[in-house]
């Protein structure tokens, strides 16, 4: 009797939990991405090709495709193979983002943990007693022996209905935490990929101009032995001596700068690929790139999707939302249910009979009245952390349309500048040349070709400098616009693992 009435009571308390739970609303704001200026725009006027002199190569033209998606391999564009294969390599050894996977994968398993308030607790106790009734006590157990032993069998369940939906705001806010970490995971791939680009290219654009200032060295010294031999026939002053030596020991003093930075680029792209420094990489100039002559330009309303930091900014106004949902439910009334079933027995054989179960079951309503105001400044402030994170969106949000602005007003500018180094390069070569041939009919002084001769070293120079700005140009839109990160599996996650994640895993 006593078993069906315990079924009875657990069927009643399932029931009840079911109902409370269907039942429960979820308080608190729901969240939404703040309004936007109407029109979001990169420049007041439409966005055009850039300047170039030449059909191809270096000096051409860049076309912008409007509306054009972002490949999730865009490294591609540059035509280089073996800074394709260290990309790939990076992103399976670079310790920084296989760290924040860990920290992904960290933050689903704690969306998991709030996930379990939604389900009843229930926990196993198995307790073992001696026990020595005194004499003076009535109703002895066991037929009047004062010294006996009790074991006991019993469950422990509890069950707290979210009455109020603050369990489920609980749990939309570990989600958003954990779109959070998403995002940053796809960021610090982004910016690991951008780095390696850019290092692979600034290794190539420092080779040429390293280059450009050894011939530059090897230009002046011979100069140097033509002064010194048309001293000796009378030709030439000590002062036209020491001058051409000056400047070619200030181009010598110009070459280590240049070396060291090379060293500790190439350091950097070993690192990049998780690799002590000393790693044997490829070497890398600039005719083994391909420029590229189109470039894709997304719309700005799509930048809200593609940029990691902007989905990162939202999943913070969802986390924050939700969180004000906790603080409300945290102040209202609540329901907690707990059911005891077991068994006391004297002997272990007498376990699983129907006379010696117990069982207890009750509801516990809780209503705060009175925490000095804690539960009423929690909301105030969770409040606060809404507003605060929907400005932060904005700032955000146009923080993102400035990057790709700039970026493409770099792009028109060091376009030109490279037609006008261009230029001022092919002059100043031509310069030396008529300097040269001058001063070899003593049409010129000395102090022309020196001057004549720096000019074009410098030139060169400012000229290589700006070949490689045009290359780091183009990485850095392709990083503006998010870098296509949706197209690829940066997240360090299986098929299975990342369908786990469901709607979070979602790129829009």
């Amino acid at each position: 009797m006593k078993n069906v009435t315990m079924k009875r009571a657990s069927r009643l308390m399932l029931a009840l939990c079911a109902t409370v739970s269907v039942a429960g609303c979820a308080v608190g704001p729901d969240s939404t991405p703040p309004k936007m200026a109407d029109k979001l725009g990169y420049q007041a006027q439409s966005v055009r090709d850039t300047a170039g002199a030449a059909a191809t190569g270096l000096n051409a033209p860049q076309h912008f495709v409007q509306g054009h998606d972002v490949s999730g391999t865009w490294w591609e564009i540059f035509g280089n193979a073996q800074l394709n294969a260290l990309v790939l390599q990076a992103l399976d050894n670079n310790q920084t983002l296989l760290g924040m996977q860990d920290a992904l994968k960290a933050a689903w398993e704690q969306r998991r943990v709030e996930g379990a308030s939604l389900y009843p607790s229930v926990s196993g106790q198995m307790m073992v007693t001696r026990n020595k009734t005194s004499y003076a006590l009535s109703n002895v157990p066991f037929a009047n022996q004062w010294l006996y032993n009790l074991h006991t069998l019993q469950l422990n369940v509890g069950y707290v209905p979210d009455l109020w939906g603050g369990n489920r705001r609980a749990i939309q806010a570990a989600g958003a935490d954990a779109d959070v970490q998403r995002f940053q995971v796809e960021a610090t791939a982004l910016t690991m990929i951008t780095n390696l680009v850019e290092s692979v290219l600034q290794e190539a654009a420092i080779r040429a101009q390293i280059d450009a200032t050894t011939t530059q060295i090897e230009t002046q010294r011979h100069t140097l032995g033509i002064i010194t031999a048309q001293n000796r026939l009378g030709d030439t002053s000590q002062q036209d001596i020491a001058a051409q030596t000056a400047s070619v020991a200030q181009l010598e003093a110009s070459l280590p700068p240049l070396q060291q930075q090379l060293e500790q680029t190439r350091h950097q792209i070993a690192v990049l690929v998780g690799q002590s420094p000393d790693a044997a990489l490829p070497v890398f100039t600039l005719d083994q790139f391909t420029f590229p002559a189109q470039l894709p330009l997304t719309l700005p309303s799509e930048l809200l999707n593609q940029r990691p930091d902007i989905r990162a900014a939202q999943a913070q106004i969802d986390g924050a939302a939700a969180r004000v949902g906790v603080a409300i439910a945290n102040r209202l009334p609540n329901v907690q249910l707990s059911a005891l079933p077991g068994q006391v027995v004297g002997k272990f054989t007498e376990f699983f009979t129907p006379s010696f179960s117990n069982w207890f079951i009750g509801a516990t309503l809780t209503q705060p009245i009175f925490q000095g105001g804690s539960l009423l400044h929690a909301e105030r402030e969770a409040r606060d952390n809404l507003l605060q994170a929907n400005e932060l969106y904005k700032a955000t949000v146009l923080s993102a349309v400035q990057n790709v602005a700039d970026t493409l007003s770099a792009l028109q500018a060091d376009a030109s500048a490279l037609q006008a180094n261009q230029k001022n390069f092919d002059a100043a070569t031509k310069s030396l040349k008529i300097a040269q041939a001058q001063l070899r009919l003593g049409d010129v002084s000395l102090s022309t070709l020196l001057q004549a001769q720096q000019a074009q070293a410098q030139a060169r120079v400012a000229l290589v400098q700006a070949q490689g700005a045009r290359f780091s140009d183009s990485v850095a839109l392709f990083q503006a616009l998010g870098g296509g990160w949706w197209h690829r599996n940066d997240l360090g996650m299986s098929p299975q693992e990342q369908k786990k994640l469901g709607k979070s895993l979602v790129p829009w």
